[in-house]
């Protein structure tokens, strides 16, 4: 017997099944997908091509047998697309099955009992690992934070007609109306015209005065420094 098959035959699976199922999902698994369970159906009558059902990392995958057993259809149903499993236990066999997001269930009946509740167990574990990283990619953001951040976007969509509410608090701001009536920068001190300058630079920077009106406006100031 196969190494391969050897971990899945813990809950006495049919190892024909077994190993005709494996062998043909190794050209069905993805990238980083391993097969964490496999039940096989069991039903009272010989049943040569049983349906089986696999659990991988990233999703559950019915098995069922066409054309005796030459040929095999494949269903899947990742884990995001769950919303719950079932188990029901009947006087033979359990009967195995889970509900989709789309209010689709899907179930396989005749599952040995002890196969039935590892399938259930290895679901719920997939189920709680989906929901545990769903819950740490969530960043919840106080109702202060999201207040501030709605408020900062909407100044930012605004168009800005007072430079005033850009420039540092520290620094005086003039506009170009401001500039062109001051009459007192003969009594202002070289930090002061050193400071109104930088302020005309920004003006320029930002588009709210002209090239030849900074031009005016440094000369001026480089005239009394």
């Amino acid at each position: 017997m196969k190494d391969q098959i050897k971990k899945f035959l813990n809950e006495e699976q049919d190892p024909k099944a077994i190993e005709k199922i494996t062998s043909k999902l190794n050209d069905l698994l993805m990238k980083n997908e391993e097969i964490g369970y496999i039940g096989v159906q069991k039903k009272p009558a010989l049943t040569v091509f049983p349906d089986s059902i696999v659990l991988t990392n990233k999703r559950i995958i019915i098995c069922q047998p066409k054309n005796l057993g030459l040929s095999m259809d494949f269903v899947d149903y990742t884990w995001d697309q769950i919303e719950g499993t079932f188990v029901k236990e009947n006087i033979l066999g359990s009967e195995f099955s889970f509900s989709t997001k789309t209010d689709m269930t899907v179930s396989i009946d005749y599952i040995p009992k002890i196969q039935a509740r590892k399938i259930y167990t290895f679901a719920k574990e997939q189920l709680d690992l989906l929901k545990a990283g769903s819950a740490q990619n969530t960043v919840v953001v106080p109702e202060e934070t999201a207040a501030v951040v709605e408020e900062i976007e909407e100044i930012e969509t605004e168009e800005v007609t007072n430079y005033a509410e850009i420039l540092p608090a520290t620094q005086p701001v003039f506009t170009a109306n401001e500039v062109a009536g001051d009459n007192e920068l003969k009594g202002l001190s070289q930090d002061e015209l050193f400071a109104k300058l930088q302020n005309y630079k920004k003006l320029l920077d930002n588009g709210l005065i002209l090239q030849g009106e900074y031009d005016a406006f440094k000369k001026e100031i480089l005239s009394l420094m």
